[in-house]
């Protein structure tokens, strides 16, 4: 094979894993990269900051279950990608990110941008290394590629110095296999399965809660399979959340506290038990608990649990389905539908509040009534998103994103991007707070220029919401918590060439929002809401 330069090394790589989307912000250090996709059919998918390619890597990843892929520039483009690369760590995406760097053969003499990324980046990662010659390139990317699959996933990161990235060596077109989460084995400990098989046959109020680990490892099949068999009850956060439809009998989401506190034994499969699960404290003290993933987690558990199975999800899934199936709780789940049903019942005069500005739960209400079944909803704020995580229903898998545990604001503009490129079909809503909208607020100017016609709904309520409130209450003031009140995002995003409504009233937001998504157009409806409402919540800060 004929000798190539390095950046189309990289592509060729790239290309061979099915890679078609390279998100990035140009920089001077990556044109080889460029023109290495270029010339291996790669789009090239330019933003306005490396953190919101870095996240749009994430929401590929997060869209498909494939590696997404960006490239940042050296220095300044690497840090201001970190907080999406961690962010990717703390969700195990697999992400692979391709950076720039100064010129080996002058390295140490103050070439511009020149700093050692991988020291810094390395936590952050699960590998993390430097291109030391051009003939490297390919075997590196492989690698890459192949560990950001894991398990367990997550984000891995090569940098290319300048120079071995335009020297020349043999190029590399062969095909590239991939890990499949799919078809990886059972896991292997069979007195834990033993164990785990005898604890759900033998319960009489069991629990399934799944998070995004299920979603990653293509478990949804089986997780629906097993339920049904032995008649759990089922949860789910995160990239879990639809991997069991909204509507199906067994699912339940307001009825989660008296569901995990009630259940005897509860599987917990690819999601750990952090402050989402109150550090095991979501479950029963007697509860017994089975874990699943694909991987042993790096953080102990916070609470005994009774046995833990580590390897293919969709394989352990139908072990247990064999051996522990055959009964049925329709008492157990007949009372945790009459609580769901109570509950949700409870929330109908919220659904139904007149006043203006809106009531948060108002908004959700009418936005339900406009997404379709598949629609792709991607949350990217704070207080008006935590509405959003219990008002909004799943139906599909990979059918919501938000920033996970990492928390990390200005996430939603970059997996918005995503997966409306993944999914071109389909609606895709981002939902974002006024505060969020600051972050990355300008990637509306790429939506335009790449004619994304993302429909976003912003709650602006002129405060830093999750901060405001229980400030004043610790204090009986708050500061640095204040935005512009009822400032007009939607000229800014008309100024950028998007469709923008501005909605005072409960009225006025089906009606905008049906003209949003009508209008073919990246697309923002600015909806005042009341900030004297506060999302109930304990703390978080244990």
């Amino acid at each position: 094979m004929s000798t190539v330069h390095g950046g189309r090394i990289v592509a060729q790589r790239l290309r061979a894993a099915g890679v078609t989307k390279l998100f990035t912000l140009s920089g001077g250090h990556l044109f080889s990269i460029y023109d290495g996709c270029r010339e291996e059919g790669i789009d090239i998918v330019d933003v306005r900051h490396e953190q919101t390619a870095a996240f749009a890597a994430e929401g590929w990843a997060k869209a498909t279950r494939e590696p997404g892929v960006c490239a940042l520039t050296a220095g300044p483009g690497i840090t201001n990608g970190m907080s999406a690369i961690g962010s990717a760590l703390q969700n195990g995406s697999p992400i692979v990110v391709l950076g720039g760097r100064a010129p080996a053969m002058r390295w140490g003499q103050g070439s511009l941008q020149e700093i050692d990324h991988v020291p810094f980046v390395a936590p952050l990662t699960r590998m993390a290394e430097t291109v030391g010659s051009t003939g490297e390139i390919a075997g590196l990317v492989d690698r890459a590629l192949q560990t950001a699959l894991g398990p367990p996933s997550g984000p891995t990161f090569i940098d290319f110095p300048l120079d071995h990235v335009f020297m020349e060596a043999e190029g590399d077109t062969s095909p590239l296999s991939l890990p499949d989460r799919a078809l990886m084995a059972p896991a292997e400990d069979s007195a834990a399965l033993e164990r785990a098989i005898e604890l759900l046959r033998g319960a009489e109020r069991p629990a399934i809660m799944a998070g995004t680990g299920l979603y990653f490892g293509h478990g949804e099949g089986a997780l629906q399979a097993l339920a049904e068999e032995i008649g759990a009850a089922v949860f789910l956060n995160g990239l879990g959340r639809g991997c069991l439809p909204a509507d199906h009998p067994q699912f339940f989401s307001r009825a989660r506290s008296a569901g995990l506190k009630g259940a005897d034994v509860a599987l917990v499969i690819g999601v750990p038990m952090d402050f989402r699960l109150g550090f095991g404290g979501s479950f029963g003290e007697d509860t017994e608990l089975i874990v699943l993933d694909a991987a042993r987690g790096e953080r102990p558990h916070p609470r005994s649990v009774t046995a833990e199975l580590y390897g293919g999800i969709p394989a352990t899934l139908e072990l247990l389905r064999e051996g522990a199936g055959g009964k049925a709780r329709p008492e157990w789940i007949a009372g945790l539908r009459d609580q769901e049903t109570e509950l949700r019942a409870a929330e109908q005069a919220e659904l139904d509040d007149p006043r203006a500005p809106l009531h948060p739960m108002r908004l959700y209400g009418e936005l339900s009534q406009v997404l379709d079944r598949d629609a792709i909803v991607i949350g990217d704020g704070g207080d008006f998103v935590s509405y959003a995580g219990k008002m909004v229903e799943t139906y599909e898998p990979g059918c919501w994103m938000d920033p996970g545990p990492y928390g990390c604001l200005g996430s939603g503009p970059g997996f918005a991007l995503a997966a409306k490129l993944a999914r071109p079909e389909r609606q895709v809503c981002l939902l974002m707070g006024d505060g969020a909208f600051g972050f990355a607020g300008m990637e509306f100017d790429t939506f335009v220029r790449l004619g994304i016609p993302v429909v976003a709904v912003m709650g602006n309520n002129g405060i830093w919401g999750l901060e405001k409130h229980p400030m004043e209450f610790l204090y009986g003031y708050s500061v640095a918590a204040d935005l512009q009140p009822e400032c007009r995002y939607d000229k800014v995003v008309e100024a950028l060439g998007a469709h923008g409504e501005f909605v005072t009233s409960p009225e006025e937001f089906k009606p905008a929002l049906e003209r949003a998504f009508a209008s073919g157009k990246p697309a923002l409806v600015n909806v005042l809401t009341d900030p004297s409402i506060a999302y109930p919540r304990k703390s978080n800060l244990a």
